[in-house]
């Protein structure tokens, strides 16, 4: 289930029924019809711990055009704005100087169900996060898996994962940890980014210091840089790999497990 934060001033907006859309620029949550989507209450903005679930939503209908081109119609049931220029000022603050009246925007609409006592887990109170990510073949190619940290800014771990790929090569397993990572990211509603693996190449070549030149690296290259492009900062580091022993452990863990499995 993904993972929308808001304001107080606009959780209470929707609790109270006068907001049921989002507006969502540069795809950064990745949002469609069907999608569910847990709703958190930033009660005070600089104190996670106040932060509250308030319920739970379902994307019903989403709609896209360019900035510019959003009229008082498509304002109903979002919180409205007396000038375009007022607009776009804002939406500046949100998502930088990039933002133009070019820019697109997905006009989200959703059903809220309120609800009590659902407590966020620490993942969900990030909003800056360090991810490691790592990935394995063992035969390069060969069996194959993904991995993915993610921890808040001081190194505490909050959330890890890790994916069976079958075959694949090493390359592509490292870029689908960079991808898992991302995602899951993404979907917690996390929009500062601090990615660490112990990939050189695929470091390299997300920085691009590298040109990829692998045909099947190519279409996964584009995906993380997809990705990427959603959050407010990212950026992409080298560790070693003594410094990336978690994500490694559950790389093997999982790898481990397919072969104790096919021996039964």
């Amino acid at each position: 289930m993904k993972t929308l934060k808001f304001e107080h001033e606009l959780a209470q907006l929707i609790l109270s029924g006068q907001k049921t859309t989002t507006w969502r620029l540069y795809d950064d949550k990745d949002l469609s019809v069907g999608d569910d989507i847990k709703i958190i209450d930033k009660v005070r903005t600089e104190e996670p711990e106040s932060w509250k679930v308030i319920g739970q939503g379902k994307v019903v209908q989403v709609t896209e055009k360019k900035l510019g081109d959003v009229t008082p119609e498509d304002m109903a049931g979002h919180e409205a704005f007396a000038t375009k220029e007022q607009m776009l000022a804002t939406y500046k603050g949100y998502y930088g100087e990039r933002v133009t009246f070019d820019t697109p925007v997905k006009i989200v609409y959703f059903e809220f169900s309120p609800s009590a006592g659902d407590t966020p887990t620490q993942a969900m109170l990030l909003e800056e996060a360090k991810v490691f990510t790592d990935g394995g073949s063992r035969g390069n190619p060969g069996d194959s898996a993904c991995a993915f940290v993610i921890c808040n800014p001081d190194g505490t771990v909050v959330e890890k994962s890790g994916y069976y790929m079958g075959m694949a090569t090493n390359n592509q397993a490292e870029y689908y940890g960079f991808k898992k990572g991302l995602e899951r990211a993404r979907d917690l509603g996390i929009d500062k980014i601090s990615l660490y693996s112990d990939s050189q190449l695929v470091v390299n070549q997300m920085n691009g210091i590298y040109k990829v030149k692998n045909q099947e690296l190519a279409p996964l290259h584009q995906d993380v840089a997809q990705l990427a492009r959603g959050f407010e900062k990212i950026s992409f580091s080298y560790v070693p790999r003594e410094l990336n022993k978690i994500a490694d452990k559950e790389v093997n863990r999982i790898l481990d497990d397919q072969e104790r499995h096919r021996r039964k």
